[in-house]
């Protein structure tokens, strides 16, 4: 199995095997667009379930406990406000409840509930108040930290790079990252704590870092293509898709198999927790980041780079050639042709490699 894999590689890497992503990018467009608007439609019937330290209110640990069974909870809060609260287990002897603000008389009064209820000693029942003030200040600090990064990443991709349509294509394609993985909290229903505001900053990185492995392979692959007539910056783009693939998919495996430990242990385990909190932003952000990269940043980044007039003209010259090679009977391959134009379902021949029929003679129009 280990010897197939590397052989796969190799292909991908020399060319021999090639996967069209560049050519067919129209679908991989329809499929983020529809993730984005699934996205924003499932936030929208199923708002995010924030935190404590976002909404404000007071909270309730009960340590020690021998059983978790939330409805002691409900009832020991039922006594001195009409307000469902939230509980969750921590692990298997913990009990965490959260209600609206309450006063230190109330405060008193249900954790004295809680502690008569679950059997425990009221030294067992920690208190704690959260005001929504600090929720807005960790809000607006998450949104400067933000625009600080896009800023950031902007100037220096387009440095690095000496053309900002990688920036921009790298920023859509974070964009669409960032919309999915909310998607999928909002669905799941867990709660939006700060260390979820963390886990959704990490994934900028990793998915901007991501992109530009990518991106380094196509200003390799492209460097001067304008001076040579055999293939296209799309063909050119699309074996360097190819030929990271593997490391993309190495890194990201690597990643995601401690990520989903934490999440499993988060979860299952710990219960509802910081783990857990973050963990599941970094599983998701981190698998779809390296979906991104491959099959949404470099099509952009080409679709950007063929308005260029000087990519355009190269790109139809290119294809005026070959047709006439065709015409002319001198080996062109028409698959080729219709690759570079785009169409869907051809076969695009990677520079450099020699196809198995090349040699063969061809045969002369009449």
């Amino acid at each position: 199995m280990a010897a197939g894999f590397t052989q796969w590689s190799n292909d991908l890497y020399t060319g021999r095997k090639s996967y069209q992503i560049v050519p067919r990018r129209r679908r991989y467009y329809v499929i983020a667009a529809v993730t984005i608007v699934l996205a924003a439609i499932i936030m929208l019937v199923r708002p995010f379930n924030l935190g404590i330290e976002f909404r404000g209110g007071s909270e309730f640990v009960v340590s020690g406990v021998t059983e978790t069974t939330e409805q002691i909870a409900l009832d020991a809060v039922a006594t001195v406000s009409p307000e469902i609260p939230r509980v969750s287990t921590l692990g298997a002897d913990g009990v965490r409840v959260q209600t609206e603000e309450l006063s230190t008389a109330e405060v008193s009064e249900v954790a004295q509930a809680l502690a008569s209820g679950y059997g425990v000693a009221v030294g067992e029942v920690t208190t704690s108040f959260i005001g929504p003030s600090w929720g807005e200040d960790v809000s607006q600090k998450a949104l400067v930290a933000l625009l600080v990064f896009i800023v950031f990443v902007s100037i220096v991709m387009t440095l690095y790079f000496r053309n900002w349509r990688m920036a921009v294509a790298a920023l859509l394609a974070l964009f669409s990252d960032l919309m999915f993985t909310a998607g999928i909290y909002a669905l799941i229903g867990w709660e939006v704590t700060p260390a979820t505001v963390i886990g959704f900053l990490t994934i900028l990185g990793y998915s901007i870092y991501d992109t530009v492995v990518v991106f380094d392979k196509v200003r390799e692959n492209t460097a001067g293509i304008l001076n040579q007539t055999r293939s296209t910056y799309a063909e050119r783009a699309n074996l360097a898709v190819n030929q990271t693939m593997v490391r993309s998919i190495n890194t990201t495996v690597t990643a995601l198999l401690p990520v989903a430990a934490i999440l499993f242990i988060g979860a299952f385990i710990l219960g509802a927790g910081t783990l857990r909190d973050i963990s599941l932003a970094l599983f998701v952000g981190l698998a779809v980041g390296a979906y991104s990269s491959i099959f949404l940043a470099t099509p952009l980044e080409v679709s950007l780079r063929e308005r260029e007039p000087a990519i355009a003209e190269h790109t139809r010259e290119v294809l005026r050639l070959r047709a006439e090679q065709l015409e002319a009977g001198e080996g062109a391959d028409p698959d080729a042709v219709l690759a570079a134009a785009g169409v869907e379902g051809s076969r695009q021949v990677q520079p450099g490699v020699r196809r198995a029929n090349a040699a063969q003679p061809r045969k002369r129009r009449r």
